[in-house]
């Protein structure tokens, strides 16, 4: 079981060393703002990797894992930003590589790309990274000369590598993000509704890492979105709350989006069936969850009401836990025991409390059952998650 920077990843290797309980904080930001003559609480979406470095200098231990995505950025600003937060916490940075599935009019972009071509960038920019990080190590400074599909980079880059590599996380399931993760990726986080998910798509990443000459394969870590209360009752309760804080037309909305048809009119009684999904490739948000959406229709074709409880609606897809902490133990065993993940994020829903609860009961329990480590093992993420740091490529 490990630790990673801001939310919590936790997988079944118990490392060694004494009975210390690893140390959490929390950090949270609101932003108020006005927008006509209401104001609006909202979540404020400040730059991960600025962030991070405020977090690097209140921490020692955990993981800090930035998001930067390769369809919005130059490659040569994300080596350097990502080196530098590596250097400003000694060894613990990670980057979450993603492709974007909108934003692009924030970014000069009339239109996203196809999914294939953002695949393409990605894979291309993120072996650009790399070869900065290279670029500056202990025998010199040499260019790279880049000259590809998407991008020109002459390098050096003006960081030096450190010397613990940056771990690199992917967060794409579809066949062009597993192939992708496979490929280069230390971790994948993942959107895994149930076991039998896990299983497969653990599987899957295993054949196409070795298919790519790998000698291992990305981790698996579903989201884990919790709700936790002292009892069942109290956190189906939590549950049913924050369902009921959610906009129904906007959930339909969403749900129409993903399985590609207007469910506006669909009564909540009404099934939805494998015949109701269009046919051939539609225009779908998030091939992803489409995919994971289309295939719980197929097997069980639920009423519209259930549906939209789901977790691939609901959730984005994630696991969705409702229960105690010794419950979410048994049910993390269970998955755990059945190969479905190497680990989990740790989504804590409903309230603070499940948060706290996570921390206070179930941390500690997972540590007692010997599938949570009371110890770190070493004081860098490559060290965290068992990767050795090779001499390039960090």
């Amino acid at each position: 079981m490990r630790w990673r920077g801001c939310c919590i990843s936790v997988w079944p290797l118990p490392g060694p060393g004494g009975r210390r309980r690893p140390r959490t904080r929390r950090w949270r930001w609101i932003a108020r703002w006005r927008s006509g003559p209401r104001p609006r609480i909202a979540r404020a979406a400040l730059d991960p990797t600025l962030v991070l470095t405020a977090v690097a200098g209140a921490t020692r231990r955990i993981g800090l894992v930035t998001t930067v995505s390769t369809s919005f950025n130059p490659p040569y600003v994300a080596a350097r930003q990502l080196q530098t937060l590596n250097w400003l916490s000694n060894g613990r940075a990670g980057w979450n590589i993603v492709t974007a599935l909108d934003g692009e009019r924030n970014f000069g972009l009339a239109a996203m790309p196809s999914a294939a071509e953002r695949y393409a960038r990605a894979a291309e920019f993120t072996d650009v990274v790399r070869r900065l990080w290279d670029s500056h190590g202990a025998e010199g400074l040499a260019a790279i000369d880049h000259c590809g599909a998407f991008y020109q980079v002459e390098g050096p880059l003006n960081v030096p590598r450190h010397p613990a590599r940056v771990a690199l996380f992917q967060a794409g399931a579809s066949a062009e993000g597993r192939g992708f993760a496979a490929s280069v990726a230390d971790a994948i986080f993942a959107s895994v509704p149930d076991p039998a998910a896990g299983q497969e798509l653990r599987s899957d990443l295993q054949r196409r890492a070795r298919a790519a000459g790998r000698d291992d394969a990305p981790r698996l870590l579903p989201g884990f979105h919790a709700y936790l209360a002292p009892s069942r009752s109290e956190a189906q309760e939590m549950f049913r709350e924050a369902q009921a804080r959610r906009d129904p037309a906007a959930l339909r909305a969403k749900l129409g989006a993903l399985v590609g048809r207007d469910l506006g009119d669909w009564p909540e009684d009404r099934p939805l069936t494998p015949a109701d999904l269009p046919a051939g490739d539609a225009a779908l948000r998030s091939r992803t969850h489409s995919g994971l959406l289309q295939r719980l229709i197929r097997q069980e074709s639920p009423p519209l009401r259930d549906l939209l409880l789901r977790p691939e609606v609901a959730n984005s897809g994630h696991w969705t836990f409702v229960g105690t902490p010794a419950e979410a133990l048994a049910e993390i065993a269970a998955w755990s025991d059945a190969g479905a993940m190497d680990g989990f994020i740790a989504l804590p829903g409903g309230s603070g409390e499940s948060l706290d609860l996570l921390l206070s009961e179930l941390v500690p329990a997972l540590a007692e059952a010997r599938r949570f480590r009371h110890a770190y093992a070493g004081e860098t993420l490559a060290a965290h998650l068992g990767l050795a740091s090779p001499a390039s490529s960090g």
